[in-house]
Formats: structure tokens, sequence, C-alpha cells
């Protein structure tokens, strides 16, 4: 339990007691509790005021995603190598299964490059029906707005200065600071672009979600392709990701991803 909390800090004892059921201990989560009281152990919380769900009909809140690849959502997040070149990073959520599609990382991302992830992604996994975000320049760009037209995916813009309509993607990046960027420094653009993407298989193939019932996004997404309960049918409720078992392959194929980033780190490659 303690090198899981050492390797994940800011993870509470419940994701803990997943991760430590998944690698095969027979525990309750109340014996980890236990423990995790007995250790001292504690994830700072950080005091938030409540904020109104805002007026906008594309709000994440009026406008929920019912299916994979129903609402995607992206936003931007700001960083810096250590000789104080600014990081520009586009994470891409697909808010229903909460997998984190890619993320960008650049000196600087306009809107042609937008463009292209968007293609990329698409040609991969597929085009969603609606893609939400904010009103940046570079997302109601003409360029953009006319490529989503053209591949019939509908923009779905939030209120101007309502960051929370666009909850999702908020959150994944809230995450994606506390639990990378604010805990590693990054000496080029290279790297920076190895440690995210490290950081982003694990988010998906290894990182317990509460929503999901503390499964991974990638496991709950092979569930809903499994049990075809995945199609776009409009009005159909979510379905209960505790009824969906991950399959045994997630695992390995994590491990087998992190170990070839691990190697591309050690190679300076």
């Amino acid at each position: 339990m303690l090198a899981l909390v050492r390797q994940h800090p800011r993870y509470g004892y419940r994701r803990i007691w997943a991760l430590l059921r998944r690698d095969g201990w027979h525990v309750n989560r109340k014996r980890i509790y236990r423990l995790w009281r007995a250790e001292g152990l504690k994830v700072p919380q950080n005091q938030r005021k409540h904020r109104r769900l805002g007026t906008s009909a594309n709000s994440c809140v009026r406008r929920r995603a019912e299916y994979m690849n129903h609402v995607w959502s992206y936003d931007f997040v700001m960083d810096q190598t250590i000789d104080s070149r600014p990081l520009k990073l586009l994470p891409v959520v697909d808010e229903y299964t909460r997998e984190c599609l890619s993320i960008d990382v650049a000196r600087s991302i306009k809107a042609r490059d937008v463009v292209e992830t968007l293609r990329q992604l698409f040609a991969v996994r597929g085009a969603p029906r609606f893609i939400r975000s904010d009103n940046g320049p570079e997302f109601i760009a003409k360029a953009v707005r006319a490529w989503l037209q053209a591949s019939a995916v509908e923009t779905a813009y939030i209120e101007p200065g309502a960051p929370w309509e666009n909850a999702y993607s908020e959150s994944f990046n809230s995450r994606f600071r506390d639990e990378v960027l604010d805990r590693e420094m990054f000496y080029d653009l290279r790297e920076a672009r190895v440690v995210v993407e490290d950081h982003r298989l694990e988010y998906n193939q290894r990182r317990p979600h509460s929503s999901l019932g503390y499964q991974t996004p990638a496991a709950f997404a092979a569930g809903l392709a499994s049990n075809e309960i995945g199609n776009p049918v409009m009005g159909a409720p979510p379905p209960n990701p505790r009824l969906l078992s991950p399959p045994p392959s997630a695992t390995v194929a994590a491990l087998e991803d992190r170990d070839l980033v691990s190697t591309l780190i050690a190679a300076g490659t």
C-alpha cells in the first residue's frame, strides 16, 4: 500500500484499494482505510466555492454525453520548460468514457494544429457528434469551424467566462496539473512529450476512475464495446459501470506501454 501511495501521492485510500484489488490483494476497503489512518496518510483537500451551472445550452449539464463518441471536449493547459520557454498542451477527452484521446505538447498550437489533431483522431476513432470548448481563438477560428462542419461535427461553445460549463475538460486538466505538471520539471520539449504521453497511458489504462466504479477509462470503453451498449441510442440511460468487468489484457497492455516509455526516457529518445 505504501509503495502505491508513494507512486501516486494524490490518490485517496479508495483508489489505492482499487489498485490493490486489481493487483490480486484480497482485502476489503475498510481494512485499507484503517491502515491508511494508522499511517497518518491524507490527501490535502483544496476548498473551492460552489459555482452556478451556467445558462448555456451547450454546458455539460444541459448537453450531457450519452454514449461513446457523443461529446468530446478540449481546452488548453500551459506550462514551461526549465529554461522558462512556454509549453502549450491540448488534451482531448471523451466525456462519456472519460478517456483522454490525445495530449498535444508544443511551444505553440494554432488553429491549423487543432485541425490536424482532430483529423488524426477522427481517422483512428471516428468523429464525435459534438465537440465542447470555450471561445478561445484557436477553437472559434474559421478554419476549425469550417473543417468541423465539413466533417459533420457540431460545435458546442460554452458561455464566455463560464469554464464550469466545460467541466469534464476542466476536471481532467486540473488532475493532470496536480498529478503531472506540478510535480515534473521538463528540460526540453521532447522530454515533456514523453512524460505526458506516459501519463496519458497511465490515466487511461491503470488509473481507477471513481465515476466509472473505479474502473479505468480503457476498461470501461472495452466493456461498452463487448456488451454492445455503446451504440448511439439517444435518451438511453448510461450503463452501470459496476456491472462491467475490465478485461485482463488491459493491465498487461498498460505495463508494456509503461516499459516502452521508460525505455525511451532512459535512452534519451
